[in-house]
């Protein structure tokens, strides 16, 4: 019996051992101390199938409800039929290499390559239900949560932990005395504060602390300084630098070596001979954007902002720019996610683009203002200039993205905050050759579910491409849409 298991292992008093074999009993305890036994919940296995893999020297515990739900989640061509799917297949090749069978659990170290050292227990034996009488047994989550109270009663001196994306879930776990946590290793951040703005501001200092080694050239208009210190030794390559006063300067880091680093001054496109299809930057982010978007060598781009912060109006001012004018690309393709605010207004009637029409309202907005400054043609002429725009921008669902390559072509992936790191991957990797990819949106605004501010697929290409020699990212901070708009976003 377990009790008797535990009295055979501890001393009964102090007065029984000596200090060797107290030493002795504190070591054989250890191991079973480090490694805690995780039960897996459904919904973990279908945010994310590799989850079995991500707990590192850890057991995993999967009850046969978990299987049961698997089975009935399957079908279908959604993100969670296909993760489904996929988590019982990788199962299924963890369960076939094992050569002892599973009743004592099977070592993941093989199958993971080595991420994962832990053991996977199934649940191979029928357990006696002890749930208060408030609780159906009849639902699937009370199951789980009645394998995982028999799993604390089996296994007394050890960490038995529930992991369950579902916050409900995580409440009954704890309002019974059952240990339960979030499954965090989705997150690419733990606050949303630290993620990376794209921005620095030099300190007041910052000359006469870099000014020793310093070089400073003019080329083609530009200016150049190559510095040293501890500040340019925590600057990333792409990297805007900023700074005001008496001869303010705006920045950004073309060249990084070691504790050096080479700074370019920028294209100043708040000046009206600099503008963008008759768009100017109204603040320094937005001057910081557009330096980024008409750059050629920039190959991804990410802006992050509230509404209101010209994200859209900036990002199809420059697609325009170079579709019509510099001919650098030729066309816009402009795709989003299809996840409504509220209720879903269901089926709708047309072709690909006419079904997407009514998502895109933001791009009809923006294509309005920008179609206004095309220039003094009067009605005819301003109707020629949107036939013309509208010719070049395609509209595109995300449904069928997979297996196509975009060559040329400037793709806007907007309210990327509703996609999975999974997802991204799947619509970055179209890129061929000449194609520039902008993501735009803002991870304060969420409709996905499962997905938070640091699961977000726009947080986790944000942080992973910092740094890159061939993408930027600016974080907008002031809103330019209007007086009222800028107050609600403080207020409300």
């Amino acid at each position: 019996m377990p009790v008797t298991r535990k009295s055979a292992a501890t001393p009964s008093s102090p007065a029984d051992t000596g200090a060797p074999a107290a030493k002795r009993v504190r070591r054989s305890r250890k191991p079973a101390v480090a490694s805690k036994l995780f039960v897996l919940d459904t919904n973990v296995l279908m945010h994310d199938p590799t989850s079995l893999y991500r707990f590192e020297e850890h057991d995993l515990y999967v009850p046969i409800m978990t299987l049961e739900e698997l089975d009935n989640n399957k079908k279908g061509t959604s993100e969670v039929a296909r993760n489904a799917r996929q988590a019982s297949r990788m199962l299924d090749e963890i369960v076939c290499a094992s050569e002892n069978g599973i009743a004592e659990g099977i070592a993941l170290e093989g199958p993971s390559r080595g991420l994962a050292t832990g053991r996977l227990h199934l649940q191979t034996e029928a357990i006696e239900i002890r749930l208060p009488p408030a609780l159906p047994t009849a639902r699937g989550d009370n199951q789980i949560l009645a394998v995982v109270m028999f799993l604390v009663d089996k296994h007394p001196g050890r960490d038995v932990i529930l992991v369950s994306k579902d916050i409900n879930m995580r409440i009954k776990a704890r309002a019974l005395g059952l240990a339960a946590q979030d499954y965090f290793n989705d997150k690419v951040l733990e606050d949303s504060d630290l993620l990376y703005t794209g921005t620095r501001e030099l300190p007041s200092d910052f000359w006469d602390s870099h000014a020793r080694g310093m070089q400073s050239w003019k080329e083609e208009g530009r200016t150049y300084y190559r510095v040293s210190g501890p500040v340019a030794a925590e600057m990333l390559v792409n990297e805007f630098v900023y700074q005001d006063g008496d001869s303010p300067l705006q920045a950004w880091v073309k060249e990084k070596e070691g504790r050096g680093a080479l700074i370019e001054t920028l294209t100043d496109y708040s000046h009206h001979k600099n503008n963008v299809w008759g768009i100017t930057a109204r603040n320094r982010e937005q001057n910081f954007a557009l330096n980024l978007l008409m750059n050629p060598e920039i190959d991804f781009v990410t802006l992050l902002g509230q509404a209101g912060t010209g994200k859209t109006l900036l990002t199809l001012a420059a697609g325009l720019t170079q579709v019509l004018e510099s001919k650098r690309y030729t066309e816009i393709i402009m795709t989003r996610v299809t996840v409504p605010v509220g209720e879903d207004i269901g089926f709708l009637p047309g072709t690909e683009e006419e079904k997407m029409a009514p998502w895109m309202g933001a791009l009809e907005d923006n294509l309005d203002v920008l179609n206004g400054t095309a220039g003094e043609g009067g009605d005819w002429g301003r109707a020629a200039t949107r036939d013309l725009i509208r010719s070049r921008i395609k509209i595109k669902s995300l449904n069928f993205m997979r297996g196509r390559t975009f060559l040329n072509k400037f793709l806007i992936i907007d309210e990327a905050q509703n996609l999975t790191p999974k997802q991204m991957k799947t619509l970055i990797t179209r890129a061929g050759p000449g194609t520039k990819v902008v993501c735009m949106g803002n991870i304060a605004q969420i409709d996905t579910p499962y997905l938070t501010e640091g699961s977000s697929g726009l947080t986790f290409v944000v942080d992973r491409f910092k740094g890159w020699a061939h993408s930027g990212h600016i974080t907008l901070q002031r809103g330019e849409r209007s007086r009222l708009a800028d107050h609600a976003a403080e207020v409300l």
